[in-house]
């Protein structure tokens, strides 16, 4: 049966429905609970809808779907009920996206509706939209809710606890510090540590022995502590928060008895026992039904892996299963105790037992504390976790190694089940069909001799998967040999593994012996015999983190022992740990140029309505009569001919109504589109270029059938090679027919001189997955006459979505609306991509003549939408001895994907960047683009500039490196001056780079800082820290000269209320607020008096795109324009009814006088005008500019590191909205530090799927990983003598971006002072991502060298990204154009395939089953590329 293709047949099965239906005869079938306050009762509720299905469902809206696998958090509710664990009302933030109907009943749901509107928010929406915390909106309500339980349930949270309660909530906007900004007014004290042993860190420096005398690092300058509370305050002009008056809790709900559930339909049944009796009953009758009580597995599984469970038993509501006892020897805590509660009885257990006993204890705190995010944390328990044999589960490891005891319960009898014997292989236990897990019995350990400690390394710190776990623990007799001990690890096998050899070394040995540890390393390598290819890839990593793990172990154990003459690794025993974060911004900046409203700070005018859940995305369109919703069938293969498509399985699934395709459109010409270059599909015909590419579209009544319906859809392929890389694609000359060069100057020369040096080298770039957190979304309405049509698109680009549309409805442009309320974030992933989506919807709705409805899930949108392009660059540079720069040569590629999209002007861009900042006397560049098979690359927030900047940036570190010179020395020595010009021939004017690069070394501190981390690292062997300052340019205009024009329309009515329009769309970056503020300065009325309804190709045609950072200049031109008409006709009666008057008068006076109170802006550019080869004409209108510095500490045992701090400044000119920029630059440094360390995109080789394709395997930054300390400021006390921009403001969106490197040049600057610890040679070539895989292995030390894995004679990497490093892993001594050697057709003989379309099954369970254990990505010894 095809996967997802339900028949209508009994849920159950035959032989057990009278069993069953006898057990549950007595059950009710009526779901009560209370919403927002309000009684609700479902006696037909629908068994398969998730709790964010149903509130979306009854036009609650306000809950967004973000990734449905409860990762991101902007699906949160707060679930309100009795805790019979703790006794009390608890008030938990939940995921709705994963939590089932039924686990809701006898519960209070409240949504961001329920707390407060926009009339009468709650002070958590208000301070959150007034302190500039929603820029896309998107993501704000979760967060909101996130802060409300915070507040719910402690009237008087700590800062750590304040900063902690996001951590099951992402942002790619805000870049963090307004949220927390705003959310720490709430809390009770200022000045908390977040190293105290309170907060779970190893103890504030005044909780130890003063080291020298150094004393409190919170003193002030007279000596001072800074430790006076402050309790928490109610900034001027907000609301103050009154616990009092909160939504109460139901006084029903408080004598609420819950009774046994059944319901259900055909295809799905639910059971919600109350008792463990009733449970007993139905596992005995039908031992498979699958037990679910925080669904935080299970809905992944059903979402992403087809799974499909007839009959669930719910059992979060089972009292007795929420239990615990304190016995002498023991804790005994219930299976279904959620991991919120189990994270506070474990501290109570540590308290209850003293530290020594209570260690396991302290070890669960420790792990459940990054256990994912507080949202399933509140639902997740540690049967489910237990019951799901996770192989990288953080309980697991300590619950094996401190011999817990499971008590399984069947009907019949009761089972004692040893951890170390639970796990029997992937996915499999020794739990009985029938039997549950009732609870968990925990050892206490001995009051003396026994220690144990837990660790974990993942991508990200918080709510993320273990790549390596573990739980050492060692008990010592009297003389101290090990009498026992447990090496338990999760991430290094297919279940939670012990090492067996280095335990029975250890053994008997007497453990302060140093040859102990050296036996113990020697087996674990033994232990972990990982191949090179082994699934999730990173083996040398994980079995680097094995053994560092146990080298910890060792020393913090030989700590506590304290031996006389111990050789203790001091530096090793303390992981990372984060302060709390504080940032500091110049509010004063716009005081000098300041005028009544433009310059001033103001918050973004949607703010107030996303923080209460108001503003209305895409998918929050009410549905239409009629309306279908759309599935698209994609491609499961990289490259394969389609040898049929049978869509006949799926039409016939009840509810599915069509399946469109390509056949459907009005001529073959019509499936054609992209820019600039028309070489791709919108459904594929009889060959597909990449995973993911669109062949059809099914339709239904409702999403779930139309999921259902795409699923049975049977593809035939025959599979044909398929390039990846770029240096396959460089191997076998695969590109696009573009190629772009800068030549200016004589290179030949320079290199040829006798007194230049000359250096080599190549620069490594990944992508980046946009991750807006609203999905591509699309509604296309037909009308009834002329073939008119409606578009709702979350697109930056309706004009073009207009045309395509257009063509594919067969229909002239003028019968198309094209319009945009807001978008969910951009970034340049809607600015091209969301056509195609667009497209065929409309293609949909024109066949079937109604709406159809189609948001992407994360999964297809990353599939289909592509991605930052990667970038590989050779370059060979000349310098003087005294490091002079002289020349530099480059080939710079980059991936375009299958098809061209935006890819050249993507390239062009980073060619036109590569000098960053400084002065070549001579360039030659030149750029080709690679086609793979790849999701087709696109625009992201830089668009090639970010590329181009950090090839610079790279090549000035290793030159400076190779000169033995410090390279801020070097930059200094090269940094061009204001009046030269770049290497395409543009002068630089008003060139403040030069000021801000002095003005950020004084501020930031950067010498004493700069010896204080020198002597730190000598100081310290495996802790390293690093400090790096990196200057940027960034040049604002589309490089297409035509795109650079912006219409606007203005509308005074009589009220003297002010409608603008102009061809800009909101995506959070504060467009509308800054065009509001315009319009407003411009006519002199008030702010509030201004409105921008939506962005709408009826109202302003031919609109650009919102893109290239110059949409603030263009469209705040074109309104200036139209208002200075305007005011042309007003001034008559401004003269006449003086300047007091109101626009109400004035705009009654000229009405009455037959005045045309609507006027058409326009705008265009001025002198732009490059050409390309000749190298002449100007590029940009100007450059935004700016320098930041950072500072980071690196943990080499590891390759953990946090960043210390970051200083910000940018020259963004005469600011519109400083709180605007603020917010843009923050969010920029943020989304580009992530770029460049955590971000990394990963294709599966056995399919050629993206294997990052959500926020369990693909991380970007969270709220804890923002510098500890962020500073942001604006350029100011200067004069912009050349900008002719409006207001002479400069724009920001982008250039911040490239900020976010100055944190992977810290990590680089650490990683030297690391290798010259163990003495590594050469030239570190460090590549971005700066994974904390690739910082570890870059080390070079001893540990690393041991635990290498060497690919084997043939053996391939798990993932396609790893193809070159992977390669070059056998000493790099390869040729490099045998290493990436032409694939033939020899090497792919043709198979035939068989799919779906959602994707082969095997494969799907094999991804799937990787992205949950995030094994990770296959590392090597990174080896350098020599350029030919």
């Amino acid at each position: 049966m095809a996967p997802g293709l339900i028949e209508p047949e009994p849920a159950v099965a035959a032989e057990t429905q009278h069993s069953l239906a006898a057990l549950t005869a007595s059950y009710s079938d009526t779901l009560c609970f209370y919403l927002n306050g309000t009684r609700v009762t479902l006696d037909t509720a629908d068994p398969e809808v998730t709790l964010l299905e149903y509130l979306r469902g009854i036009g609650l809206t306000g809950t967004k779907l973000g990734c449905a696998e409860g990762g991101c958090g902007a699906c949160t509710v707060v679930v309100s009920q009795y805790n019979p664990t703790s006794k009390k009302i608890y008030h938990a933030s939940v995921n709705a996206c994963l939590a089932p109907l039924v686990s809701v009943d006898g519960k209070h749901v409240i949504t961001v509706e329920g707390i407060g509107n926009v009339k009468k928010p709650h002070p958590a929406q208000e301070r959150i939209a007034k302190g500039n915390g929603s820029q896309c909106g998107f993501c704000t309500p979760g967060i909101v809710m996130s802060l409300y339980a915070l507040l719910r349930n402690n009237e008087d949270p700590s800062e750590l606890e304040v900063e902690e309660a996001f951590d099951g909530n992402l942002c790619r906007c805000t870049g963090y510090r307004p949220i927390l900004d705003a959310a720490q007014s709430f809390s009770a004290k200022k000045g908390g540590c977040g190293m105290a042993k309170a907060n779970g860190g190893s103890g504030c420096c005044k909780e130890k022995p003063a080291a020298n005398g150094a004393g409190c690092c919170k003193d002030t300058a007279d000596g001072a502590a800074d430790d006076q509370p402050i309790k928490r305050f109610t900034p001027p002009g907000f609301i103050a928060y009154n616990p009092d008056t909160q939504l109460i809790f139901p006084p029903a709900l408080r004598h609420h008895e819950y009774q046994a559930l059944a319901f259900g339909n055909k295809r799905k049944r639910w059971y919600r026992p109350v008792t463990l009796q009733q449970l007993l009953e139905i596992k005995s009758a039908y031992p498979s039904a699958k037990i679910i009580g925080g669904s935080t597995e299970t809905q992944i599984e059903v979402k992403f892996k087809n799974m499909q469970y007839t009959a669930s038993v719910f059992v979060g509501d089972i009292a007795e299963l929420r239990q615990y006892k304190f016995e002498d020897d023991f804790l005994e805590v219930g299976g279904n105790v959620t991991l919120t509660d189990l994270e506070e009885l474990a501290q109570e257990a540590v308290k209850h037992y003293g530290p020594e006993r209570g260690q396991p204890f302290a070890a669960i705190h420790k792990q459940i504390r990054y256990f994912a995010g507080r949202q399933i944390r509140n639902v997740g328990t540690p049967a489910g976790n237990l019951a799901t044999a996770s192989p990288i589960s953080d309980l697991n490891p300590v619950l094996v190694a401190a011999n817990a005891v499971l008590i399984a319960k069947s009907l019949h009898k009761t089972t004692e089940i040893p951890m170390a014997e639970f796990f029997k292989g992937y996915r499999l236990t020794a739990l009985e069909p029938d039997a549950v897990i009732a609870a968990i019995r925990i050892p206490v350990f001995k009051a003396e001799g026994e220690y144990m400690r837990a660790y974990k390394q993942a991508k990200r710190k918080d709510d993320d998967i273990a790549i390596v776990n573990s739980a050492l623990r060692v008990r010592l007799g009297e003389g101290g040999e090990v009498e026992d001990c447990s090496l338990v690890y999760g991430g290094m096998a297919p279940i939670t593994v012990a090492a067996k050899k280095a335990m029975a070394y250890l053994t008997g040995k007497k453990f302060t012996d140093p040859q102990t540890l050296e036996g113990v390393m020697n087996a674990l390598e033994q232990d972990f015999p990982l191949r090179f290819g082994v699934p999730g890839g990173m083996a040398t990593y994980r079995k680097t983190l094995a053994l560092g793990f146990f080298y910890r172990f060792y020393h913090e154990t030989l700590a506590a022992l304290n031996p006389a003459g111990a050789a203790i690794d001091h530096d090793a025993l303390a992981e990372l740990e984060r302060e709390i974060s504080k940032g500091a911004k110049d509010h004063t900046v716009g005081a000098a140029y300041a005028k009544t409203i433009i310059g001033t700070e103001q918050p973004h005018v949607a703010a107030l309505k996303q923080s209460t859940g108001e503003a209305q995305y895409t998918d929050d369109l009410p549905v239409h009569t009629n309306e279908l919703y759309g599935a698209l069938v994609l491609s499961t293969k990289a490259h394969a001919k389609i040898l049929s498509v049978d869509a006949s399985a799926a039409l016939a699934i009840p509810g599915v109504v069509d399946y469109v395709d390509h056949r459907d459109l009005p001529t073959a010409q019509a499936n054609w589109w992209g820019a600039p270059a028309c070489d791709e599909t919108f459904f594929a015909l009889d060959e597909v270029f990449s995973a993911g590419q669109p062949i059809g579209i099914v339709l239904a009544t409702s999403a779930k059938g139309a999921e259902r319906g795409r699923g049975a859809v049977r593809v035939v392929y025959e599979e044909l090679a398929a390039v990846f890389s770029i240096e396959e694609a460089i191997a076998q000359g695969s590109y696009f027919d573009h190629y772009r060069f800068i030549h200016n100057g004589d290179v030949e020369k320079a290199f040829a001189d006798p007194d230049n040096l000359v250096f080599t080298g190549v620069t490594r770039m990944g992508g980046q997955e946009h991750f807006y957190l609203e999905t591509n979304a699309c509604v296309c309405i037909p009308k009834p006459e002329d073939g008119e049509m409606e578009v709702w698109s979350s697109t930056q680009n309706p004009a073009e979505t207009q045309a395509y549309v257009a063509q594919v409805t067969g229909v002239a442009a003028n019968k198309i609306v094209s319009k945009v309320k807001r978008l969910g974030g951009g970034f340049g992933g809607k600015e091209t991509r969301s056509i195609q989506l667009a497209a065929i919807c409309a293609t949909a709705a024109k066949k079937t003549g109604r709406p159809v409805r189609c948001m992407l899930s994360r999964e297809d949108d990353i599939l289909t939408s592509g991605q930052r392009h990667p970038f590989l660059a050779r370059w060979k540079v000349a310098v003087t001895k005294e490091g002079k720069l002289q020349a530099l040569d480059a080939d710079v590629f980059n991936n375009g994907g299958w098809s061209q999209d935006l890819s050249g002007a993507v390239v062009d861009r980073a060619l036109s960047h590569i000098d960053g900042c400084y002065k070549f006397p001579a360039i030659h560049v030149r750029g080709r683009v690679c086609k793979t098979n790849t999701v087709s690359n696109t625009a992201f927030r830089g668009f090639g500039g970010p590329q181009g900047i950090f090839i610079a940036e790279s090549l000035m570190e290793e030159v400076a490196d190779h000169l033995g010179m410090p390279v801020n020395e070097l930059r200094e020595r090269n940094m061009y001056a204001s009046g030269q010009e770049t290497h395409f021939k543009q002068e630089l004017k008003d060139w403040y780079v030069p000021l801000m690069w002095k003005q950020v070394k004084e501020e930031s501190e950067y010498a004493r800082r700069r010896t204080e981390v020198d002597a730190f690292n000598k100081a310290h062997k495996w802790k390293k820290r690093g400090l790096a300052m990196v200057p940027t340019k960034f040049g604002i205009s589309f490089t297409a000269i035509f795109l650079n024009q912006a219409g606007a329309l203005v509308h005074i009515y009589h009220d003297g209320s002010v409608l603008v329009a102009h061809g800009g769309t909101e995506m959070g970056q504060g467009l509308h607020t800054k065009m509001t503020m315009l319009a407003a300065e411009a006519l002199a009325v008030p702010l509030d008096n201004v409105f921008i309804s939506e962005s709408a190709t009826n109202t302003v045609p031919n609109s650009s795109s919102t893109a290239a950072s110059a949409s603030s200049d263009l469209n705040g031109y074109a309104i200036w324009n139209a208002c200075e008409q305007l005011n042309a006709r007003l001034a008559p009666y401004r003269e006449k009814l003086g300047k007091e008057a109101s626009m109400k008068e004035l705009a009654h006076a000229a009405y009455f006088d037959r005045v045309n109170l609507s006027a058409n802006g326009f705008y265009k550019t001025p002198d732009i005008g490059y050409v390309w080869g000749p190298n002449t004409g100007q590029m940009y209108f100007y450059f935004t500019q700016g320098v930041a510095a950072a500072e980071v500490e690196v943990d080499t045992l590891t390759g953990d590191w946090t960043c210390r701090r970051a200083d910000v400044k940018m020259d963004v000119g005469r600011s519109l909205n400083p709180a605007i920029d603020y917010g843009q630059i923050e969010g920029a440094f943020v989304q580009g530090m992530g770029l460049f360390t955590m971000e990394e995109s990963l294709w599966a080789r056995s399919s050629g799927q993206i294997f990052t394709r959500g926020p369990g395997a693909y991380k970007i930054p969270g709220f804890r990983d923002i510098p500890q300390e962020f500073n942001v400021s604006l350029l100011k006390d200067v004069n912009w003598e050349n900008l002719r921009t409006i207001q002479r403001s400069r724009g920001v969106g982008e250039p911040p971006l490239f900020m976010g490197s100055a944190v992977f040049f810290a990590i680089r600057d650490a990683l030297k002072s690391a290798r010259g610890e163990w003495g590594v040679q050469g030239v570190l070539s460090l590549r971005s991502p700066a994974t904390c895989e690739r910082i570890r292995l870059e080390v070079g030390d001893s540990i690393v060298k041991r635990a290498e894995v060497k690919a084997v004679e043939g053996e391939r990497s798990w993932f396609h990204s790893d193809f070159f490093r992977a390669a070059l892993s056998k000493d790099g001594a390869e040729n490099a154009a045998k290493i990436v050697r032409p694939m033939t057709s020899s090497h792919f003989a043709p198979t035939t395939y068989v799919g779906y379309s959602r994707a082969d099954k095997n494969v799907t369970d094999e991804l799937i089953n990787l992205q949950r254990i995030n094994l990770g990505p296959t590392k090597a010894k990174i080896m350098s590329l020599e350029p030919e």
